[in-house]
């Protein structure tokens, strides 16, 4: 895992959620663990789930999962329709991940959504949290509440 210096020499580069949200899915493309881990807080308290997977619980456990996804090589994923919420120190992140898989000459698609939880620390803005479940293409249309008011 990167070192605190390596990690502070980092926190210009993820100045909000979305600079990490953009290393994290990058790192994820590449195939690269430590770009993948670098955006990771320091906490004991991280928490991941992998699609179908157990909760992954501190920084050993996270890494241990995605050194499993990173050893087979850069992933096709990108993150769309992403919804944000957020607070002076704390950020929530709905996304849409859209992956796709080469098989038998033709590209296949997949769907997760994610929910991805971000603190800001002395270090800059970074991942507390990484929760992703199946998805299906039906899936993917939003409900979304109308508000009754118009304003």
């Amino acid at each position: 895992m990167p070192s605190s210096r390596a990690k502070a020499q980092t926190a210009a580069l993820m100045a909000s959620p979305d600079d990490v949200e953009a290393q994290f899915y990058e790192g994820l493309r590449e195939g690269d663990l430590d770009k993948v881990m670098a955006v990771w807080s320091e906490e004991d308290e991280l928490l991941c789930v992998h699609p179908g997977g157990p909760r992954l619980v501190g920084a050993a456990a996270v890494r241990t999962g995605f050194e499993a996804i990173c050893s087979n090589g850069a992933l096709n994923i990108h993150a769309e329709n992403v919804r944000r919420m957020q607070t002076l120190g704390c950020a929530v992140h709905s996304v849409m991940e859209r992956i796709e898989v080469s098989e038998d000459d033709a590209i296949r698609t997949g769907w997760v959504m994610a929910t991805n939880v971000y603190l800001k620390t002395a270090l800059g803005w970074r991942m507390v949290a990484h929760h992703a479940s199946p998805a299906s293409e039906d899936a993917l249309p939003e409900i979304v509440e109308v508000p009754a008011v118009l304003h």
